[in-house]
């Protein structure tokens, strides 16, 4: 059976955080704590482990990972731009549940699946998290959960869902809202004639607090009923397109 190790207890976690780092110095998988929900992990710059993710959940490779980030300076090393409007949303939601898809760094060396040329990243708001984040770096993350599944809260649910596949999981209590991140698809700033920010999920960020930041660079806000549509996706599942598209359910 694969370790669990209880991070509110201080006497597990180093041991706890020197196991997950090993794994992913394997290209092996964890699950760890977010301030949404629980994320399963891998090594961002490892095909080979972003494939055991996939593979994990049940996901092809037109659902790629979205990336967690220990801020924005790595988030500039993984975008092509930061758009000053991104920057505004950065210093008003992060750390938090705001995921942000941009254009991906042409020059890196990865593969994290059909993407599009796009990167989704987000920093989160978790201690442990943002530690493994700082010395690891960049991690492939997504919600802890099989496809179509609902997205784990506690530590059971992942583990029960995730089983063997996982390495080492790291428990840090109820997920703190249990509401997935938003998805913002702001690619739509990048180039000579910018187009507003569009909501490809809504979740932890309102659309509301996004309008406060951008105002009139936010979409309109849909028709009722498209709303509703919009948040009836109670899981993870996938869909082609960009990685903010294809995560649109599966963002931790």
């Amino acid at each position: 059976m694969s370790p669990v190790f209880d991070c509110r207890d201080e006497t597990q976690v180093l041991p706890g955080m020197r196991q997950a780092r090993q794994a992913i110095g394997r290209g092996d998988l964890i699950v760890i704590p977010t301030d949404t929900v629980y994320g399963v992990a891998a090594d961002a710059f490892s095909a080979s482990a972003v494939t055991k993710l996939l593979a994990a959940k049940g996901r092809g490779r037109q659902s790629p990972p979205p990336v967690l980030v220990a801020g924005i300076s790595t988030m500039r090393a993984l975008v092509a731009e930061v758009p000053e409007p991104v920057e505004r949303l950065v210093e008003a939601f992060w750390p938090g549940g705001l995921t942000i898809v941009l254009p991906a760094q042409p020059s890196l060396s990865w593969d994290l699946g059909e993407t599009r040329g796009t990167v989704a990243v987000r920093m989160p708001a978790d201690r442990f998290a943002l530690e493994l984040l700082e010395e690891c770096g960049p991690l492939a993350v997504s919600s802890a959960n099989l496809t179509k599944m609902n997205a784990a809260v506690t530590i059971d649910d992942a583990m029960r869902m995730l089983g063997e596949s996982v390495s080492v999981y790291l428990d840090g209590g109820p997920a703190a809202t249990g509401v997935a991140s938003t998805i913002v698809d702001a690619t739509t700033l990048v180039g000579p004639d910018p187009t507003p920010v569009r909501v490809l999920r809504e979740g932890a960020v309102s659309r509301e607090a996004l309008r406060d930041v951008l105002g009139d660079l936010l979409e309109p806000d849909p028709e009722p009923e498209h709303a509703e549509a919009a948040n009836r996706t109670p899981g993870d599942p996938g869909s082609t397109g960009s990685a903010g598209e294809a995560a649109g359910g599966s963002v931790a």
